[in-house]
């Protein structure tokens, strides 16, 4: 396999949070790994006093100096950073790390997008409109509404059809239609950026015992199982409704690709049971590669960035890996 030409694309992520950390840390592990190049659109006086930098102007730049020094497109914090004290006059600098990641990603400068963890409270406070960074994405890429989440660990995919509402929401927003959509997406994502020539779905119940052939609920009757049909007519490898008490069962994986799951916990509670620390979250549905740390910002554990990192770097290097492998398989150099 050749690795990707593009390096991939770091984001700050809120600077007083383990984000820096995480960076210099990711670097000294890929450094010499000849996989996951990527630069980091961050502030270099947070991480230089640890790690060798290069100042760069472009992405094309990164390359060439990655197995010596950190490669830093620079985005610089207004305020003094504190760790651990999130700061909303920093704000700025972390959406201008998103908004420079997406640029270049769309522009085919940067393989993909790699985004180290936000605090959404932090942004909104400076008046940032968005939910989060899925929809901020997708709005820069000018697909609002058709952002999916993927969530991948080593030993299991899954994706929410409906993900962060209430419960009694995702009831009310479930349908046929979307289920459909969702799982085409996936099903494409799964051929175009994992390598998988014939994509396997399983698709998940909603009630106990998927339904109990309508005693426990007529949601699999009347709204899973048209979308497994549908998915089925149009070619789609698809299996279901199956309970979801059983379906993540050390059996039951290895019969699917991916499971497409009901509501956001149903989805997430068996990934993060499994493999908390690799979790990678994945955003289908739009034109790059964008993947991200299961993890938040971590403020309590942040710290200036030295020799020693104290926060855990797993799930931060599974997404770059994670990201560089999709790139190589969009690029045609992976089979």
């Amino acid at each position: 396999m050749m690795p990707p030409s593009r390096p991939l694309a770091l984001t700050l992520g809120d600077p007083a949070g383990i984000g820096p950390q995480l960076a210099a840390e990711a670097w000294r592990r890929l450094r010499h790994s000849g996989e996951g190049t990527f630069f980091w659109l961050g502030d270099p006086h947070l991480v230089e006093a640890a790690v060798p930098v290069t100042l760069i102007e472009t992405p094309e730049e990164a390359g060439a100096v990655f197995a010596d020094s950190l490669p830093i497109l620079p985005v610089l914090c207004e305020a003094d950073v504190i760790p651990g004290q999130p700061d909303p006059r920093n704000a700025a600098a972390t959406i201008s790390s998103i908004r420079l990641a997406v640029e270049y990603a769309l522009a085919a400068r940067a393989g993909g997008v790699v985004t180290n963890p936000i605090a959404k409270h932090v942004l909104a406070t400076a008046g940032f409109p968005y939910p989060g960074h899925t929809e901020f994405l997708a709005a820069l890429c000018g697909m609002t509404g058709e952002e999916i989440m993927m969530l991948v660990s080593p030993q299991l995919r899954v994706v929410p059809v409906t993900v962060h509402v209430s419960l009694r929401k995702a009831l009310e927003t479930l349908t046929t239609d979307r289920i459909v959509s969702i799982a085409e997406t996936a099903y494409t994502a799964l051929k175009r950026d994992f390598g998988i020539e014939t994509p396997r779905l399983a698709i998940a119940g909603l009630n106990p015992h998927a339904g109990e052939q309508g005693l426990m609920g007529e949601e699999e009757i009347t709204i899973i199982r048209p979308a497994i049909e549908r998915l089925r007519a149009r070619g789609i490898d698809c299996q279901g409704p199956f309970p979801p008490d059983t379906m993540f069962s050390a059996t039951a994986r290895p019969n699917y690709d991916s499971a497409i799951c009901m509501y956001h916990d149903q989805a997430l509670i068996p990934l993060k049971t499994l493999d908390m620390a690799e979790g990678v979250n994945v955003t289908l549905g739009l034109p790059i590669i964008r993947t991200s740390p299961d993890h938040g910002t971590a403020f309590d554990i942040a710290g200036p960035v030295t020799e020693t990192c104290r926060a855990d770097v797993s799930s931060l290097l599974a997404a770059i890996r994670l990201a560089d492998g999709m790139s190589a398989y969009r690029e045609g150099k992976r089979s």
